[in-house]
């Protein structure tokens, strides 16, 4: 049995123990539990934070720069969807079934056994950084964003995501604007009163029909969409408020806050973000990884799609086994096959830089 053939079969083995214990976000620790135990019993000293599990290769040199390679080990709750015990991890048709077995566990245990796979070695030009962490599903503080600071220093990042092992460049950031029009409340028989809804609808049609001027290579101009809107009591009454909630899907051309400051620039409503956390990532077509990742015949996309890539500094490039459009549906699985390439496509690339 080759070498990448045993790590595919200890990441399988352990993808079905994870998929058996229940690790809805906030409560991950019996997975932490056992991600903790299993690297340690192959001899890897690890370090915990509430649920997050983290550690670096034996021969650990500050001298050198270092690869950080996170996924994360929770799930969303089960739909009712659902025909299987989202917690039995069966195998049909070489099909892995259980709840976060395409997102993010075949991801996880690739990224764990390519780790293990470069761990003892001395004669790397870079560090490795495994994290292994909480919360990703809703996008908590308690995450991947808490232990950020005790990584150190990080020249890049692969994070899991399933992308069928094609390399996302790009990952749109998001926030959600909780907007207030103010009007002047009046009887709505008489012409007094200012209507705080058609104060609104001038902002509306201002969102609906902007367009930014910069935009992004990979995934054109910002997108902005108004998706709640909330107003009034009673019939005959002018209303003084009107609240309205704005998705913004923020690409590489602009930072959070930059998107911000525009916009509160050119509405009358108090715009208030809920977050500004969740940031737009991008690495350069260039850059070796992504080279690296080209030469063994995949391809480069923009993700629509949010992921703990949001949270880093870095640059970072999401890929991973797995199909995202799998995730989060009833019945979920991934291809054994998925896995094994997943981890002959992380140590292959790694192997060209590394």
């Amino acid at each position: 049995m080759t070498g990448i053939e045993q790590h595919f079969h200890q990441a399988a083995a352990l993808l079905k123990q994870l998929i058996e214990i229940p690790s809805f976000s906030r409560e991950e620790n019996l997975t932490a539990d056992l991600i903790e135990k299993y690297l340690n019993e192959h001899g890897v000293k690890t370090q915990r934070t509430i649920n997050n599990i983290w550690a670096r290769n034996k021969h650990f040199d500050a001298a050198k720069p270092t690869i950080l390679l996170n996924s994360h080990h929770d799930t969303v709750k089960p739909n009712s969807g659902y025909t299987r015990d989202p917690f039995a991890a069966t195998v049909e048709d070489g099909k892995l079934y259980g709840l976060g077995s395409n997102d993010a566990g075949g991801c996880l245990v690739s990224l764990i056994q390519t780790f293990l796979y470069f761990y003892d070695r001395e004669d790397l030009k870079y560090n490795f950084c495994l994290a292994t962490t909480a919360e990703e599903e809703i996008s908590g503080v308690n995450g991947l964003e808490l232990i950020i600071p005790e990584l150190g220093e990080l020249a890049f990042g692969i994070v899991g995501e399933p992308t069928l092992t094609q390399l996302a460049i790009a990952e749109k950031g998001l926030m959600v604007l909780d907007c207030v029009a103010y009007g002047k409340s009046g009887h709505a028989a008489r012409e007094e009163g200012v209507n705080a809804i058609y104060e609104a609808i001038t902002d509306i049609n201002w969102f609906q029909n902007f367009r930014f001027p910069k935009e992004s290579e990979v995934f054109g101009p910002v997108k902005m969409s108004v998706t709640i809107i909330n107003s009034g009591s009673q019939h005959n009454v002018v209303p003084a408020t009107c609240n309205y909630t704005v998705d913004v899907r923020v690409t590489d051309a602009y930072r959070n806050e930059e998107v911000l400051e525009i916009i509160r620039s050119h509405v009358k409503s108090e715009v208030t973000p809920r977050s500004i956390r969740l940031k737009p990532s991008k690495i350069d077509k260039d850059h070796p990884i992504v080279q690296a990742g080209i030469a063994l015949g995949r391809s480069t996309y923009g993700s629509p799609t949010t992921s703990d890539q949001s949270l880093l500094d870095i640059p970072s490039l999401k890929v991973g086994p797995g199909d995202s459009g799998r995730s989060h549906t009833a019945d979920e699985f991934i291809y054994l096959d998925e896995i094994r390439e997943g981890i002959e496509l992380y140590i292959g690339m790694l192997e060209r830089i590394v």
